[in-house]
């Protein structure tokens, strides 16, 4: 296992270290795995094509270091506590020995319908035993595993599967989720109506409703294991082969496939998890993140298990049955850690103190955060409630590209600045620079975040379209991976995140891309445009606010058209990304050569027309006015 840095010296030393010998630091870590064959090369890298290629030519599969790695030892241990939507349901616990068996049989099941070594699987399951089950089943026979959170569209699932050509998808009758039952393959149904890659769905029965089998392409989950053999020798992979595809939203156009590889993601996800949350033996460990989103890839399941924790998965919401569903859950199983996210956190504070306050949670250790930087009313309501000022707080920051975190305290050893990410992971290397790309040195300045050397979690690709991911990541800045991010590094040399410098809104931790859903929104038949940006909002951090310019309407049309917008968002990407206000405008304020002047949007969606700037350039300056004074907020001239 790899060994936890123990103090802030310790610390230093390491990050020294990783910088002057990067290869002899990340060798080090890496020989604590089991390798089938050990590596050529620790690292081949360029940031221009970019080519990124860590522990060259080193052959391993990732659950051999789940499970043989662990089995002598942990057998008997729990893996894997699953905590049902409904309080009354039974929990379900899986030791390492356990855990592995079942992933064994949907190995060779999915073996038994063709699926094979870089053959793509979609999996589109709610937070059941059987997604990371799953997702490991994958990565044991070499497949890829691209899993798509089961809150988004029919749309957006077959957008998904098309664009890296899925096999076979994985998923369920239906899903609960707080007081809601999601009829789920329904909406498969309807992706798959466009969908010619799927050979077969796999359907597990996890609510009583009735469904829509199609003879000879579905096929129920238990039928689908009836007769599998529980034994499996795992695939022989090479350390770059392709572990999962994860789809996220860019600046422009649709969701590209984030491409992430086997051994350096594994190094990577074991070390920081080891490090940012200083997990110990006994410890229990609860993310309540999806596993849908690059959080529960990395720091529910794959970190985790990889380090021989035990990791809880919890299938509802933190408001059912009511507000003190996490608080219960932390208390009914002994957390010791517990990683959440401020949309999460201020959505409680907003319920009120005594759901806390009445629990004991004298079992926490260590408190997470994640997905956007958490604001200093949040992070002290985190502290003295929830951790009675004896937890640390671990702000983290990192992104689906990044596989794993950059930027956070470690746990107990880091000094904890409310609001701050604090200090890089040995191995990170972060700059800011100027517009121009000029490096801004010293402390006490701001710019946009950077790395200027890559470490083994790196994105490797985007799915089909590797010219994407180097216009997106490597071509604004020469020879930097530049993260979309502003930050500022204080008196301390301490990193606080500022938020998105482009085109992507970050809500409750997710980031949506404004071309995305402009791209919905103008399907309405009735929209001409619109432009999106986002706006401070009280709970998510970011809400969506929409422009939208329409044909004329009628008083009855006028009445629908924001509901129809919202429903149309939903139908084409997921509620998630359904528009928080929608100002119905005569016009957009654009230049003359017809550009959108979104900074002009972003600042009265702020509330703010005191500094909007020059608008003698754009083509009508009149429709700046009227837009603030149809604003769905107050605007401070």
């Amino acid at each position: 296992m790899i060994k936890k840095i123990s103090s802030m010296a310790e610390y230093h030393q390491q990050y020294q270290e990783s910088v002057q010998d990067p290869e002899g630091f990340w060798a080090k870590q890496a020989e604590t795995f089991m390798w089938q064959k050990k590596w050529d090369k620790v690292l081949d890298w360029n940031f221009k094509e970019p080519n990124v290629k860590w522990f060259v030519n080193g052959k391993l599969n990732i659950t051999e270091n789940i499970f043989e790695r662990n089995l002598p030892t942990r057998r008997d241990q729990v893996a894997l506590i699953w905590e049902p939507n409904d309080p009354k349901e039974k929990e379900i616990k899986l030791t390492y020995g356990q855990l592995f068996e079942k992933v064994c049989v949907v190995a060779n099941a999915l073996k038994k319908q063709g699926v094979g070594k870089g053959d793509r699987v979609a999996i589109y399951l709610p937070m059941v035993p059987e997604l990371p089950i799953a997702m490991l089943a994958c990565a044991r026979i070499g497949a890829v595993h691209s899993i798509v959170f089961a809150g988004f569209s029919a749309t957006s699932l077959m957008d998904r599967i098309n664009d890296s050509q899925c096999k076979i998808i994985l998923t369920a009758n239906g899903l609960f989720r707080g007081n809601k039952n999601v009829a789920l393959k329904s909406i498969v149904d309807e992706a798959l109506v466009n969908c010619p890659s799927i050979e077969h769905a796999i359907v597990l029965r996890r609510t009583g409703d009735p469904i829509n089998m199609v003879e000879g392409r579905d096929i129920w989950w238990e039928d689908f294991l009836k007769g599998v053999s529980n034994e499996n020798t795992a695939e022989v992979m090479d350390s770059e082969d392709t572990l999962f595809i994860l789809y996220t939203s860019g600046s422009t156009g649709k969701p590209k496939g984030v491409l992430h590889t086997i051994g350096g993601f594994m190094v990577y996800a074991e070390y920081s998890f080891m490090n940012v949350f200083q997990y110990n033996e006994g410890d229990v460990y609860f993310c309540t993140a999806d596993i849908g989103w690059i959080t529960g890839h990395s720091y529910l399941a794959y970190g985790p298990l990889l380090a021989g924790a035990t990791s809880i998965m919890f299938e509802g919401v933190p408001s059912y049955p009511d507000a003190g569903r996490f608080w219960d859950i932390v208390d009914k199983y002994k957390v010791t850690h517990f990683y959440t996210a401020p949309t999460a956190i201020r959505a409680l504070i907003a319920m009120g103190d005594d759901w806390v306050t009445s629990k004991d949670l004298s079992s926490l250790k260590v408190l997470g955060s994640v997905g956007e930087p958490i604001n200093e009313e949040a992070w002290k309501w985190y502290n003295d409630l929830v951790g009675k000022g004896r937890c640390p707080i671990v702000d983290t920051w990192w992104q689906t590209e990044t596989g794993g975190i950059l930027i956070s305290p470690l746990a107990g050893i880091t000094p904890l600045k409310p609001s701050y990410a604090t200090l890089p992971l040995p191995g990170v290397q972060p700059v800011l620079v100027d517009p121009e790309g000029n490096v801004i040195e010293g402390n006490n300045v701001q710019g946009n975040l950077c790395m200027k050397f890559p470490w083994p979690g790196i994105i490797r690709s985007t799915y089909g379209d590797h010219d994407r991911c180097r216009v997106n990541y490597f071509a604004t800045y020469e020879n930097l991976y530049f993260t979309g991010d502003g930050a500022k590094r204080d008196e301390d040399g301490f990193y606080r995140i500022l938020g998105r410098v482009d085109d992507v809104i970050n809500v409750s931790g997710h980031r949506i891309g404004t071309a995305e859903v402009e791209d919905a929104i103008n399907q309405h038949p009735k929209v001409v445009e619109s432009a999106v940006v986002g706006y401070p909002h009280p709970i998510k951090g970011a809400g969506i606010y929409a422009y939208v310019t329409t044909e004329h309407l009628t008083d009855d049309q006028l009445a629908t058209i924001e509901k129809e917008i919202v429903d149309l968002v939903s139908k084409l990407i997921g509620p998630i990304a359904k528009p928080d206000k929608i100002q119905l405008t005569p016009g957009l304020p654009k230049t003359r050569s017809g550009k959108i002047m979104r900074r002009i949007l972003r600042k009265i969606g702020e509330g703010d027309a005191s500094s909007l700037g020059d608008t003698s350039t754009l083509l009508d300056p009149s429709v700046v006015e009227d837009i603030i004074k149809g604003a769905k907020v107050d605007v401070k001239r």
